[in-house]
């Protein structure tokens, strides 16, 4: 059920490919499992823009071929049913599924014309941490802005570093994440460039996949898309096709600014208070930095004003910006709460850069002060 459960979530609801909303399910001969090792199970779904292959230990398996299982009827006899085991059996487009002490008859779709599902078959690749590639995800994706006109800003763009290292970035154009870190490169495999652009949704998808005893996660470029690979399973999915933004020139290097140290918990704390008296129409906090303290003001006319200070490290002349508490908030909820980070600051006009020393960056442009 959580192999299907994670399966299922790439088929369609709706499509006019029918055969679209059911998870194909592909079996050798044998007993699939770690203990028993047998030609694989593996669950296959698709909507011909992103794809999953799943592999599924415990089968027993007397013939091999494939099956269709219907998204919505098939998951909810997994979801209802108390029996500990399932008995399908397939002959053309019936499909008998029984337990014990229930049996289903579905109509089901002709295996043979589900669509193929790469494999990943490379051996030119690029090797990263599973757990970096979680955290990629995780700190850059909550930045994309799937509702924008410009298609591009609707996924995270990756691409390797100088060092060899891999960067991935995602953008709105109010604000910029970037997360960087070490990988492997195999071979001579395609690069990571300026068209290596994941849909938001596929990176939910890896993401979800993906599970902490995965040590080692395998990616590669074919053509316009991307298969990353873990020990149990392979997504395949399609690049965004668009001009992303100059991510480095909204990345600013200063010399003359000011840099502020300060802990995730409390200032995280202080923005969360600050915010509840902001609207939609008048959603900034100022923020005074200066003379020991950071002081965060909101106001919205129907609603009242807050005031909540903190005290930090900053004896200098006060600084003072106007930031959107949702964009700070996105941020620091990607963090641990004892988590150091600077904060990188020129004036309220421009833009408020937060470094963490595990190479993750963050960019919020301000707003304007007279935002009311």
């Amino acid at each position: 059920m959580q192999a299907f459960q994670t399966v299922q979530a790439v088929a369609p609801s709706r499509s006019p490919k029918p055969i679209l909303q059911s998870v194909k399910l592909e079996v050798g001969t044998g007993r699939t499992g770690e203990d028993s090792p047998g030609a694989p199970a593996t669950l296959i779904a698709t909507d011909l823009e992103v794809a999953i292959r799943h592999a599924v230990e415990g089968v027993d398996t007397e013939t091999p071929g494939a099956v269709m299982l219907p998204v919505s009827r098939f998951g909810s006899m997994l979801r209802e049913s108390s029996d500990p085991t399932f008995r399908i059996e397939t002959e053309g487009q019936k499909t008998v599924i029984r337990g014990e002490r229930s049996t289903f008859h579905l109509t089901s779709e002709n295996a043979a014309e589900f669509p193929p599902v790469a494999t990943f078959d490379g051996e030119a690749c690029y090797k990263a941490p599973a757990r970096l590639l979680k955290e990629m995800i995780r700190r850059t994706i909550f930045a994309t802005d799937n509702e924008s006109s410009r298609y591009a800003l609707g996924g995270v763009k990756f691409e390797a570093d100088d060092a060899g290292g891999l960067i991935a970035v995602g953008t709105d154009g109010r604000r910029l994440a970037r997360m960087q870190g070490p990988i492997e490169v195999v071979g001579e495999p395609s690069p990571l460039g300026e068209s290596t652009i994941v849909p938001s949704r596929s990176l939910q998808l890896i993401d979800r996949v993906l599970s902490a005893d995965d040590e080692i996660v395998r990616l590669a470029i074919r053509a316009s898309e991307l298969q990353v690979t873990s020990r149990r399973a392979t997504v395949s999915t399609r690049l965004l096709e668009g001009r992303f933004p100059k991510w480095r020139d909204v990345f600013p290097q200063r010399i003359e600014s000011v840099k502020i140290e300060l802990t995730v918990g409390p200032f995280f704390s202080a923005v969360r208070q600050a915010a509840i008296v902001t609207s939609d129409e008048s959603r900034g906090i100022d923020f005074t930095f200066g003379e020991g303290s950071l002081v965060l003001a909101g106001s919205a006319a129907e609603v009242g004003e807050s005031r909540v200070e903190l005290p930090i490290a900053y004896d200098g002349a006060p600084i003072v910006i106007t930031l959107d508490p949702r964009f700070m908030i996105d941020f620091l909820k990607t963090l641990d709460a004892e988590t150091s980070f600077t904060l990188d600051l020129v004036d309220s006009d421009a833009a408020a850069v937060a470094t963490v020393a595990d190479g993750y960056g963050y960019v919020v442009m301000p707003l304007a002060r007279d935002r009311s």
